[in-house]
């Protein structure tokens, strides 16, 4: 009986959003692959509204992985100084592009194990770079994933990004694994938010394990 309750509430939940949100993108602005791994390494523990406002300057003075490769780490601190780990973020930079041009003549690789050699590159922000740039079937797991996939009860008993990944990927059908990312981001983002969830405006309290806690 479970395992039909939870693919009712994965059937509920996907029928959901793709009538509320049919579009469904990253936030951040970026304009090719290189652009987004580096807006995603910036985006760690920060907001994307910060990332782009800081972005624009850096792609100028750094269009591509060859120019960034031959930064200096103060050059970039100067550029990110706002973000937040800005030392260790401006570190990474010039770590992934001096990677990105040594073993991958400056392209942007497109599958996991490739984008995990890169410094500053782990599993989520490889995933995200695999959906985002390159339009494959990922499941990115962030804070606002792990949030609201396990508020809901599309998860149970996850203790890791990695353990939600793959009940998530198990559940939703690979075409619309990406969407349904930023549909749990930003679920978590604007609607069921960290502190206090915003119950009476979702549209999936009704499917939602801790609405149906909170009200009895």
């Amino acid at each position: 009986m479970k395992n039909i309750d939870i693919q009712r509430k994965y059937a509920a939940f996907i029928d959901y959003f793709e009538q509320a949100m049919p579009i469904a993108e990253s936030e951040l602005k970026y304009e090719n692959p290189y652009q987004l791994i580096v807006a995603v390494i910036l985006s760690a523990q920060c907001t994307d509204k910060r990332v782009n406002m800081t972005t624009p300057a850096l792609f100028e003075r750094f269009p591509d992985a060859k120019s960034l490769s031959e930064a200096s780490q103060d050059d970039v601190y100067q550029l990110i100084k706002s973000i937040s780990y800005p030392n260790n973020k401006a570190k990474n930079l010039i770590g992934m592009a001096k990677a990105l041009v040594t073993e991958f003549d400056g392209v942007v690789p497109s599958n996991l194990d490739d984008l995990q050699r890169l410094p500053g590159v782990g599993r989520k922000t490889a995933n995200v770079v695999m959906a985002v740039a390159f339009d494959k079937p990922a499941m990115p797991v962030d804070t606002h994933v792990f949030r609201v996939s396990a508020r809901i009860g599309l998860t149970h008993g996850a203790k890791t990004p990695l353990e939600t990944e793959k009940q998530l990927v198990e559940h939703i059908p690979q075409n619309i694994l990406s969407k349904a990312h930023h549909w749990l981001i930003l679920h978590g983002r604007y609607v069921c938010v960290a502190r206090k969830p915003k119950c009476e405006e979702c549209g999936i309290k009704d499917i939602c394990d801790f609405y149906q806690k909170k009200v009895k």
